[in-house]
């Protein structure tokens, strides 16, 4: 089967971001591509929240999910939309960051809001509060696909390894993190992180990434990356916006199990 992952790099306005990530889907599709993935808030990348009230619709009237889940449709692939930021309706007027998982009849399957909120000073010149704009969500997702049982997560997650062995545990097969990394840790962790939570549960890890400079003070990194439940990177799109095609054979996950099935291996203990 043949993945591909986009990598784009969103703007401040939605509108003028989705024919962008569309032409990229087509791209994917043509590519041969029956799964295809987008990044995180692949609707938009902006640092005001003001300016986000202003822009964001509740998920019902979401412009950028409609015209997907139409595309999707139109193109016959399974599609993850990596995620969106949407409007809610909480009562201290955060924002969701949602991820979807489309089907080829352009139906929803699923919906992952993300749990780890990136609350973070890496640095003097870098710091993130993702809590103070949107709220995080409380429920670990699978989802069934034609071709296998998928694991969505978003980013910050993937640093928390025991979300990803109960989705393995659970019957995930494929692991999803799109994302929108720092520069910074980003250089120091992305592979790191995502080969190790493949290595941990055997499960393929897809990523697809941000990447490049969103406005004078946020930027990612990019390297959509693909890896193997073995641990091998497949697949990394660079530092550009584009579309990474990578072949998997889901054979591989029973194949790597097989041999360290370290996810059966699970003891009880005390302490610390």
């Amino acid at each position: 089967m043949r993945a591909g992952l986009v990598q784009i790099t969103a703007g401040d306005d939605p509108a003028a971001n989705l024919p962008g990530t569309l032409d990229l889907v087509r791209e994917a599709a043509a590519g041969g591509a029956e799964f295809v993935l987008t990044p995180e808030v692949t609707n938009i990348i902006s640092t005001s929240r003001k300016h986000q009230n202003q822009v964001l619709h509740q998920e019902e009237d979401d412009p950028t999910l409609a015209a997907l889940c139409a595309e999707a449709k139109a193109l016959g692939i399974w599609l993850l939309v990596g995620s969106l930021a949407l409007k809610t309706h909480d009562p201290d007027g955060r924002f969701a960051n949602r991820s979807f998982m489309v089907s080829p009849r352009g139906d929803i399957t699923a919906r992952y809001d993300k749990i780890h909120m990136f609350d973070v000073e890496i640095d003097e010149a870098e710091s993130y509060r993702e809590s103070a704009g949107y709220r995080p969500g409380d429920r670990a997702v699978l989802t069934r696909t034609d071709f296998a049982t998928v694991g969505m997560t978003i980013c910050y997650d993937m640093r928390f390894a025991h979300l990803y062995r109960r989705l393995a545990q659970a019957g995930a097969r494929i692991l999803t993190v799109p994302a929108a990394f720092s520069p910074v840790t980003g250089k120091a962790h992305w592979e790191s992180l995502l080969r190790a939570r493949a290595i941990e549960t055997g499960c393929f890890v897809f990523a697809p990434a941000q990447c490049g400079q969103h406005g004078p003070t946020r930027a990612t990194h990019g390297h959509s990356l693909a890896v193997s439940p073995w641990g091998e990177v497949l697949a990394n799109g660079g530092d550009a916006p584009g579309v990474t095609l990578v072949d998997f054979d889901l054979s591989d996950v029973d194949k790597s199990r097989r041999r360290v099935p370290s996810l059966t291996h699970d003891r009880d203990f005390e302490g610390p």
